[in-house]
């Protein structure tokens, strides 16, 4: 089926709904309208679609860090999703780059290729098209990127890899747990430093699941301080503490080796300055 056959170019759920609804899919020079219109080896797909984006401009601070033609690197804060809701949020990211084009006249598209938790602070790579996203989006490996997070307590071991599989916990629509029938999960870490009562860590991910840096750490007895979901104790921190430090890709356009880094916010530093 069309559908299936797509699945290779790595869309965002809300690009392939513009195709569909406002695009154009043809096979073999034919027009379709059905996305589970059977295809074959051997036959040409085409998908079509505007760049010009329907999402609301909000009038948000945005931290640019970088930006050319082809992407931006946004530093975010905490309390900011990524995408608007279906319950009409216009306070997100992308609202936020939408009406930084607003301002300055910019016509392009706006492709966050990952998505951080409300609360999580740090880089985000958005692309300006479509063509960018996939080239960004084809591996889980295309964007390294390195985590600082403050844990609660003293690991066994400096450094180690977690390799546990994670699933929603039954019964919630926000939690997750590592569990046997999950998706594979691996999450690499370093100890940076040790505190009293908690840790200072370097964090790495070879998967991209939900929640993953937050469950497994707290699988393990080391909750995230802030972190109020799994059980980190919140007395230092008002959110979990999680920051989005180094982001390193190659360029979409020109190969070029692109590398990114974000300072720690306040709330953070304060606690790795003890």
């Amino acid at each position: 089926m069309v559908k299936d056959a797509v699945k290779v170019l790595h869309l965002s759920g809300g690009l392939w709904k513009r195709i569909k609804w406002n695009g154009r899919v043809t096979v073999n020079g034919e027009e379709v309208h059905n996305a589970r219109r059977r295809v074959a080896k051997g036959d040409r797909i085409v998908l079509t679609w505007s760049e010009e984006n329907d999402i609301v401009p909000s009038d948000i601070p945005l931290s640019i860090t970088y930006e050319d033609e082809a992407l931006l690197v946004v530093n975010k804060g905490p309390g900011m999703i990524i995408h608007p809701t279906a319950h009409g949020a216009h306070d997100t990211l992308v609202n936020a780059v939408a009406g930084y084009y607003a301002r300055k006249r910019i016509e392009a598209g706006i492709h966050p290729i990952y998505r951080l938790d409300r609360n999580t602070t740090g880089l985000v790579v958005v692309a300006k098209s479509a063509k960018g996203q996939y080239d960004l989006s084809k591996s889980h490996d295309q964007i390294y990127r390195e985590y600082l997070a403050l844990v609660s307590g003293h690991m066994d071991e400096k450094a180690g890899r977690i390799d546990r599989p994670i699933g929603r916990r039954d019964g919630s629509i926000v939690e997750w747990m590592v569990r046997e029938d999950g998706k594979r999960a691996i999450t690499d870490y370093e100890v940076l430093g040790e505190y009293e009562g908690y840790s200072l860590l370097k964090i790495h991910l070879l998967t991209g699941r939900t929640h993953q840096i937050r469950v497994h750490f707290a699988s393990l007895g080391h909750p995230l301080l802030g972190d109020d979901l799994y059980g980190g104790p919140l007395g230092l921190m008002t959110r979990q503490a999680l920051h989005a430090y180094t982001v390193r890709f190659a360029h979409p356009v020109t190969g070029k080796e692109m590398r990114f880094t974000a300072p720690v916010p306040e709330d953070m530093r304060k606690w790795m300055e003890k």
